[in-house]
């Protein structure tokens, strides 16, 4: 059974009754200071009718108001989204079915933008997802200096000869990667302090290795590593594609940026399809005009980041060095060639905004058709994680092929999720972990609840090979 938000041991409860609200009030704070620079009467107008919407929304959450139909705007999911609400049946606030609502919440902002005219394509969360990737500026610098370093040396072709120690710094290079895209900005760039091929062999169980993973509750990422050689081996010349179903934009697009440049620079893939979301959605998650919005600013660095960050005693903002300048630049024109090149593409979906869970993607022909020719498909985040598994109450212990289910056994796709538990639902665990998270400070003890599972401090990295 999902998880609904009636159940008060759950993150469910939680999230309609602190957060959402919230969130919504968030909204309207950016709309209040965006209509403040409004020029136009008649946007005004209508920022005002959209307010107005939002704070109606607010109050429907907070008094445990009946989900109403959707206004349609002229887009497909429209009719679905309404016609599962109708089959729910007068459904209220804090006893839905936990992802329909969540999904719904942000569809239903987005409708009230999509039905105007002048602010159709307004982002609403678009200041915050700015301002976290400017507060992440000190590890964005690191970053790029240590990505420019791997890039040059694989240009170079100032590698590792010996075939099984090359791939031995691969593969560990590979997890790197994969870790700062799981842990986003939480992650230890210290990790990718020696960044020569020979130095990285040097990471191998050392103490920062063990660490790093120590959090890390189920890590198959030996396996996706093995599926991306063999493939290599098999055919260089052949065309090989990742793709990677986005989650947050700001820091954490920064570094899936990161994983996909080099992924393409070792050969590892000869081709990284991106799948942002169509619309503005769980505040942060990546929308196209986030991708250019990133490029935008690692373009001209300087002018995004001087202004407000690193000020001084006297109030003066630290500007970047030339070399920290230089290392953004080229991010911004590797990324840039890649995308000219047509090995880095964006392709939205509208399936990825549905309540729908991605037991349904059989169903979506060309959604499917498409992914099937990837050799490995990474969903990133906690909410790719909880659609994978229908966001249930599956028993911890549960394997993550029978709970990814439709695209799990012969469905021809690799799924390698990459996720850090912010959300009830976990599979895959091996007995007794559950528990023994649960006796945990925090964990969740003997409330019923898996307290655990809400932090964000825990994470799983859980692969299937659904073409064997």
């Amino acid at each position: 059974m999902a998880y609904r938000t009636s159940n008060n041991t759950s993150f469910a409860y939680l999230s309609v009754k602190d957060r959402w609200p919230v969130i919504v009030t968030g909204a309207i704070d950016d709309m209040h200071r965006a209509l403040y620079k409004c020029e136009f009467d008649e946007q005004r107008i209508e920022g005002k009718t959209i307010l107005e919407g939002l704070a109606n929304l607010k109050y429907e959450i907070e008094h445990n108001r009946d989900l109403i139909p959707l206004d349609e705007d002229g887009k497909p999911d429209i009719s679905d989204y309404n016609r599962e609400l109708a089959e729910l049946a007068d459904v209220q606030w804090f006893s839905a079915p936990w992802l329909f609502a969540e999904c719904y919440m942000y569809r239903r902002i987005h409708t009230l933008f999509s039905t105007s005219i002048l602010w159709k394509d307004y982002d609403v969360f678009s200041r915050q997802k700015l301002a976290t990737f400017r507060s992440s500026r000190p590890a964005v610098l690191e970053l790029a200096a240590k990505y420019k370093a791997i890039i040059e040396q694989l240009q170079k072709g100032e590698v590792i000869q010996n075939e099984a120690a090359r791939e031995e710094a691969e593969q560990i290079l590979f997890t790197e990667m994969c870790e700062i895209c799981l842990w986003g900005n939480a992650t230890d760039l210290s990790l990718l302090t020696n960044m020569t091929y020979d130095d990285i062999q040097k990471l191998q169980g050392a103490d920062a290795r063990k660490n790093a993973e120590k959090n890390i509750l189920v890590n198959d990422l030996p396996a996706a590593y093995k599926v991306l050689n063999e493939a290599r081996k098999k055919d260089f010349k052949a065309d090989r594609r990742v793709d990677i179903v986005l989650d947050n934009a700001g820091f954490e697009l920064y570094v899936d940026l990161i994983l996909a440049g080099y992924l393409l620079a070792a050969g590892l893939a000869t081709q990284i399809v991106l799948h942002p979301k169509s619309i503005p959605w769980f505040v942060s998650d990546v929308i196209p005009q986030d991708f250019v919005a990133l490029l935008d600013v690692l373009n001209d660095p300087q002018q995004f980041y001087a202004p407000v960050e690193d000020k001084d005693a006297n109030g003066n903002a630290e500007p970047l060095t030339e070399t920290e300048v230089s290392n953004l630049v080229f991010l911004f024109q590797h990324w840039a060639m890649c995308q000219t090149e047509g090995q880095l593409l964006i392709r939205p979906n509208l399936f990825w905004t549905s309540y729908m869970s991605y037991w349904e993607i059989p169903q979506q022909k060309y959604l499917y058709d498409d992914l099937k020719e990837s050799e490995l498909v990474i969903f990133k985040g906690d909410l790719n994680y909880r659609k994978l598994t229908v966001d249930a109450e599956w028993p911890p212990t549960t394997p993550f092929k029978t709970a990814i289910h439709a695209i799990g056994p012969t469905s021809n796709l690799r799924i390698l999720a990459l996720r850090t538990c912010k959300a009830d639902v976990v599979v895959g665990l091996p007995e007794g972990e559950d528990e023994r998270l649960k006796t945990m400070e925090g964990g969740g003890g003997d409330s019923g609840a898996r307290k655990w599972a809400w932090s964000g401090k825990w994470a799983v990295v859980q692969f299937y090979d659904g073409k064997l």
